[in-house]
């Protein structure tokens, strides 16, 4: 696939971030059958990822095969694809005409098939959820994430998000509170760094690409981004050079830790556990990975307001998609409503998965059990923006190569968090890199 050549990962955040790291080493699991008599028509077959722990396939294969579908449709299959080498496996088994009919994958796996003219595009699926509520369950703005010109490539399936976090008692010690602002959030980091502690907590080693998003989440959070409305790279702004200087001054004033450019998502949270980590920014998952004394003291910020007087994040909406190579178009969309209409318990009984897609799940008494996650539905999810910002708020086939888990941003993030620069250049540097790698 073209993302095979660019170093693109095809994000496998929404795991590694809400599961709190655990390892995705097991083989390919067989495929499993059940459910629902299809009669003699050929089941769909629906291939999913381990988005969360032990508990989340199991759970999510019951629900699977537990499908009875109308006359004349096939019941559904299940089989779990391990996040080691999944690109590879989706690629050959599409090229082949032996993959899926329906799947999830990496956040941005659906527009690199569009792009091969593979994906069966979800307008009629997404009409008929207009008429039995399921469209209006979303959240505001979310459908829109994956609507391309040519149609819907797929619909919003778990969020993985880019939030702050503090340690309570670290803070307390220091004499602050949550800040609310970029000024604030610096007075934050100077009264950390009196006790020993790192205000601006982060990584951005091999593997970690989180780095990389949250100085792009700062350049959001100032009305820029990185790419323009006509989708081409558009790096060397007023507003993300304004928020990388920010960065750059906590850098050199010692508010981040020294060695957090090569900071594996381990190391990160090894510092959390050591309280070396008074505030920083991670994924919802952090106090789930965060084992120890320190996870019960672990609390999410509040959204930022940035000099410019705008709020903003960055998040990817994972999705799952459906396959041209069907049995039935009907079928696959009968099933995924099946799916969407059964799927809370992924989330009710805690199995891991990001955060929910639809506003009903977060509405239930086990969602809102934890306080931490309702805050990210409440503050953060309305004013989260993807990839595409400013220009716009769908996803698009050029993400994958030039932004998404790609060298070039790995480069960029390292060389601000080494201080040793100045913003104008480093983003000089990311917009030539970007435009060599569009397609």
């Amino acid at each position: 696939m073209a993302s095979q050549s660019t170093g693109s990962s095809f994000s496998r955040r929404g795991f590694l971030g809400i599961a709190g790291g655990v390892a995705a080493t097991a083989a390919l699991a067989a495929c499993s059958t059940g459910g629902g008599s299809g009669g003699s028509a050929k089941a769909i077959k629906f291939w999913n990822m381990p988005w969360g722990g032990t508990e989340f396939n199991p759970l999510d294969k019951k629900i699977t095969v537990a499908y009875k579908p109308k006359s004349g449709m096939g019941a559904a299959t299940y089989q779990e694809i391990q996040w080691a080498n999944f690109t590879q496996t989706f690629s050959s088994a599409v090229a082949s005409n032996t993959g899926p009919a329906v799947s999830s994958g990496g956040g941005t796996q659906a527009f690199q098939f569009a792009e091969q003219g593979k994906i069966a595009y979800a307008d009629n699926l997404i009409d008929s959820w207009k008429k039995n509520g399921i469209y209006d369950d979303f959240f505001d703005g979310l459908v829109d994430t994956l609507k391309t010109d040519k149609g819907y490539a797929a619909v919003p399936y778990n969020l993985d998000v880019r939030i702050s976090w503090y340690n309570k008692t670290l803070m307390q010690e220091a004499g602050v509170e949550s800040p609310t602002d970029w000024d604030s959030y610096r007075n934050v980091c100077a009264a950390l760094k009196k006790n020993g502690v790192y205000g601006f907590g982060l990584g951005s080693g091999a593997g970690s690409f989180t780095g990389s998003h949250i100085l792009t989440a700062f350049m959001i959070n100032n009305g820029g981004g990185l790419f323009n409305a006509d989708k081409k790279p558009d790096c060397v702004t007023p507003e993300n050079i304004e928020a990388m200087d920010f960065i750059l001054d906590l850098v050199k004033s010692g508010y981040s830790d020294p060695a957090s450019a090569t900071y594996t998502s381990a190391n990160v949270q090894s510092q959390w556990k050591a309280k070396k980590f008074g505030f920083g920014w991670d994924g919802a998952g952090l106090a789930a990975g965060a084992v120890g004394d320190v996870a019960g003291d672990l609390v999410v910020g509040s959204p930022l307001t940035s000099p410019s007087g705008k709020k903003g994040g960055l998040y990817f909406p994972n999705n799952i998609m459906m396959y041209k190579n069907t049995p039935s178009q009907a079928g696959s969309e009968a099933f995924l409503t099946y799916y969407y209409q059964n799927m809370k318990e992924l989330w009710t009984k805690k199995t891991g998965i990001g955060l929910p897609p639809l506003k009903s799940i977060s509405e239930t008494p086990e969602f809102q059990a934890d306080p931490n996650n309702v805050k990210i539905i409440k503050e953060w999810q309305p004013i989260f923006k993807t990839w595409a910002a400013p220009g716009g708020s769908g996803l698009f086939y050029n993400i994958a190569n030039t932004v998404d888990g790609t060298a070039p941003m790995i480069t960029f993030a390292q060389t601000i968090l080494g201080g040793n620069t100045t913003s104008k250049a480093a983003l000089t540097a990311l917009q030539t890199s970007m435009e060599g790698l569009m397609k």
